[in-house]
């Protein structure tokens, strides 16, 4: 065996590549995903559940706020009349929903710039204290006008408190239905306090 032929055998393929011009092959390794990328998707959520909660504390401002119910009799000097403007629990209830469905309003463009900077903290952390107190105050309003809406569908015998729905069937009706929405965006806030809680998590 020759000299020459001991010397260009002894060479690795890599160096003699690099000698005749051409780059050695490197493997590819693809670029690391960004972690918390997944807070994004939370964010987005969020937004759409306030929507959500909102409309719900609309509709139960708006059912509770209109019902009113006349019963016909005879003349006009003697009939009985329902309304929620008879009962402070009902009044109370009016004012809470649509505080609460102007707290979300007000707070979508805090959402928004949750999803547009997912790793912003100091909007989630706000988001989470307010978001809090309005499920406090929704869930203090839903309970208080469902006791008198069990006593109107039901009544009370130990107080003679007399079940009123058989009379007013729409104005029942009505009150239901705002109290039912009411319990709907009490779910929505539970769900709105998970998420700012799960965003806010160290990974």
């Amino acid at each position: 065996m020759k000299s020459g032929d001991l010397t260009t055998s002894n060479v690795p393929q890599e160096l003699s590549a690099v000698s005749k011009g051409k780059a050695p092959l490197l493997p590819v390794t693809a670029a690391p995903a960004r972690p918390g990328g997944w807070r994004k998707g939370i964010a987005i959520f969020d937004f759409i559940i306030r929507l959500c909660a909102m409309a719900a504390a609309l509709a139960a401002a708006a059912a509770m706020g209109t019902s009113d119910q006349t019963l016909p009799f005879f003349t006009q000097f003697f009939q009985f009349q329902a309304s929620y403007d008879d009962l402070p629990t009902f009044q109370f209830f009016v004012i809470a929903m649509g505080i609460v469905a102007g707290y979300l309003l007000l707070s979508l463009p805090f959402s928004i710039v949750t999803i547009v900077r997912p790793f912003a903290v100091g909007p989630r952390v706000l988001l989470l204290i307010f978001d809090t107190v309005a499920l406090t105050l929704t869930t203090a309003a839903g309970a208080a006008a469902a006791a008198i809406v069990y006593l109107a569908h039901n009544g009370n015998q130990n107080t003679n408190w007399l079940a009123i729905c058989q009379q007013f069937g729409d104005f029942c009706q009505k009150v239901s239905g705002a109290v039912v929405a009411s319990f709907i965006a009490v779910v929505l806030f539970v769900f709105l306090v998970v998420l700012s809680a799960m965003a806010l998590r160290r990974t």
